[in-house]
C-alpha cells in the first residue's frame, strides 16, 4: 500500500483525454484538457495549414503576467502545469501523428514554469523520448531575463519574445513586467547568442491602431534589433472586453511590415486563425467568459 501511495504521488500512467474540442471554420481546433487533479483545465489549440500542422500547448493555468490585450491575464494565474501536463496536451491529442510544430504560446509564460517547460522540451528532443529537432519547437516569452538566459543556455529550441512597443513607457502599460524586465536589457542578453544557424528569434508584434503601427514605432524597432539576426511576426489584435484598444487596419500593418524589411528586419504578417471559437492570439480563457 506505502508503495502505491508513493506512485500515485509522483507519477502518473497513461494519458488523459481532452473534455471537448471545437472546430472553427477554417479548420483550427481548440481542445480543452484537463490539468493536474483539481480539476483544473487548460486549452490546447490544432492549425492545420496545407502539408504543415501546428500544436499551440499551455503551460500553466492562468498566467501571472497580466499583459493588458490578452484574455488569458485576465484569468488570474492559478496554478503551474507539470511537465506530464504539458506533453499531454501533444500525446493525447487526436491529430498528434501529423503536428510538424509546437509552439508554447497557449495559455502563460514559459519562464515563469522554466523547470517543467524544459523537462518538456527535453522529452520531445530526447532520443529517449520523442526525438524531435529542437527546430520544430519555439518557447516564447514575455522576457523574463534570468529564466531566459538559462533557458538559452539549455535548450536549442527556438524563441520567440512578446515586443509590442519598442518605448519603455507604453510597453510597461501594455505589459507591467517590462517595469521589472526592460525590452532593452532583454535584447542586450539575446545578443550574447548565435541565432544564425539552428536556432531561430522572433519578435512577436500585435498591433494597435493609433497606438503601435506610427513610423516613430517602426524606426525605433529597428534602432532597437539593429545587427541582431531575427525576424519579427505582426498579429492582428483581437478584441476582448472592456479593454480600450483596436486593431489596425490592414493598410497600416502592410506599411509597417514593408518599412520593417526595407530597413533589414525580415517581418511578416501572421494569420490570424480560430477567431471564432476564440482560439485566436490573446483570445484563450478558462474561465471567464468572453
Amino acid at each position: 500500500k506505502k508503495n502505491r501511495e508513493l506512485l500515485s504521488e509522483n507519477y502518473t500512467v497513461g494519458k488523459r483525454d481532452a473534455i471537448t474540442v471545437q472546430t472553427s471554420v477554417d479548420g483550427t481546433r481548440k481542445y480543452l484538457f484537463p490539468a493536474g487533479a483539481s480539476g483544473a483545465t487548460v486549452e490546447t489549440v490544432f492549425i492545420p495549414d496545407g502539408e504543415r500542422a501546428t500544436l499551440c500547448v499551455s503551460c500553466q493555468v492562468g498566467c501571472k503576467m497580466n499583459c493588458l490585450f490578452c484574455q488569458t491575464g485576465k484569468q488570474g494565474f492559478e496554478g503551474q502545469l507539470t511537465a506530464t501536463d504539458i506533453l499531454n496536451q501533444i500525446y493525447s491529442l487526436p491529430e498528434r501523428d501529423m503536428l510538424t510544430n509546437i509552439v508554447f504560446m497557449g495559455q502563460g509564460e514559459p519562464m515563469d514554469n522554466l523547470d517543467n517547460v524544459l523537462r518538456a522540451t527535453e522529452i520531445l528532443t530526447a532520443d529517449y523520448g520523442w526525438a524531435w529537432s529542437p527546430k520544430r519547437i519555439t518557447v516564447s516569452s514575455v522576457g523574463v531575463k534570468n529564466k531566459l538566459k538559462r533557458f538559452l543556455d539549455e535548450s536549442q529550441c527556438h524563441v520567440a519574445i512578446s515586443l509590442h512597443s519598442p518605448f519603455h513607457e507604453q510597453r510597461q502599460e501594455l505589459m507591467p513586467a517590462e517595469k521589472a524586465m526592460p525590452i532593452e536589457d532583454v535584447v542586450a542578453l539575446l545578443r550574447q547568442y548565435d541565432f544564425s544557424h539552428q536556432r531561430r528569434l522572433s519578435f512577436e508584434y500585435i498591433v494597435f491602431g493609433g497606438v503601435n503601427d506610427s513610423l516613430d514605432h517602426a524606426k525605433a524597432i529597428v534602432r532597437l534589433l539593429a545587427g541582431l539576426e531575427c525576424r519579427i511576426n505582426l498579429i492582428r489584435f483581437h478584441q476582448i472586453p472592456n479593454v480600450p484598444l483596436h486593431g489596425a487596419d490592414d493598410t497600416k500593418m502592410e506599411q509597417l511590415r514593408d518599412y520593417l524589411t526595407s530597413h533589414g528586419v525580415f517581418t511578416t504578417i501572421r494569420a490570424s486563425r480560430g477567431q471564432d471559437i476564440y482560439a485566436a492570439c490573446g483570445l484563450l480563457n478558462t474561465k471567464a467568459p468572453l
